[in-house]
């Protein structure tokens, strides 16, 4: 099977593993905060294609990412071109009823960011559900590439430009070291450090842990 097909199968399709996942992820988003179809939600550096495929879709939705919005946005939602570590007034002011994010945490830039990315999380609205990929997971989610998060920069580098595999393929080291140096996977001790009034939740694939998820229900 070429590396093509085997992306395909694995995160590309709609019934790829990552497909598949993702589903899941989005029942227990549904099965915790069981009257999200009532809530508006923000969804800090998410996408509107997340709430599309949702198990259930929340009455409003406010997406806010560092990408230009999309030229066309369903009635339900508002797509916000802002930082997630520095929200402008007008969305801190906001009223919501729960913070979602999904694999963002980890792209933030550093320690400092992340503090603020949490804070936002903390201070928008009572309730949260922030999830990131877990470091110590075997298969590194990016690249699908066995142990590479262990690397040094320099060999994640020359990987990132060689390995069919990546979420975003280039042959560009610039490039390369850009992906590289932006995707910080995190442990339990920074989650529980970023959330201390969280409860955590573990995401477990073949009983290992894949994903951490803070969760305050209110």
């Amino acid at each position: 099977m070429g590396p093509n097909r085997l992306r395909y199968r694995l995160v590309d399709s709609e019934q790829s593993w990552a497909a598949r996942r993702r589903r899941h992820r989005s029942d227990w988003l549904a099965r915790t905060f069981p009257d999200i179809g009532d809530m508006h939600v923000v969804d800090l550096g998410g996408r509107l294609g997340t709430w599309h495929r949702a198990t259930v879709r929340p009455a409003r939705v406010t997406v806010v990412n560092l990408e230009q919005p999309p030229s066309v946005v369903p009635e339900w939602a508002h797509v916000e071109q802002a930082d997630a570590c520095d929200l402008p007034a007008h969305l801190t002011k906001g009223t919501y009823d729960l913070v979602f994010s999904n694999s963002v945490l980890e792209h933030v830039g550093g320690h400092e960011r992340r503090i603020r990315f949490a804070a936002a999380a903390r201070s928008l609205a009572d309730r949260h559900w922030v999830q990131t990929p877990y470091r110590y997971f075997p298969i590194e989610p990016h690249w699908i590439a066995p142990g590479m998060q262990f690397l040094p920069v320099r060999l994640r580098t020359a990987f990132a430009q060689r390995w069919p595999l990546g979420h975003k393929p280039t042959r560009s080291h610039a490039a390369a070291i850009h992906q590289v140096l932006w995707t910080e996977l995190l442990d339990r001790s920074q989650m529980r450090h970023y959330f201390p009034d969280s409860s955590m939740l573990v995401e477990r694939v073949f009983g290992l842990p894949k994903s951490l998820i803070a969760v305050r229900t209110g």
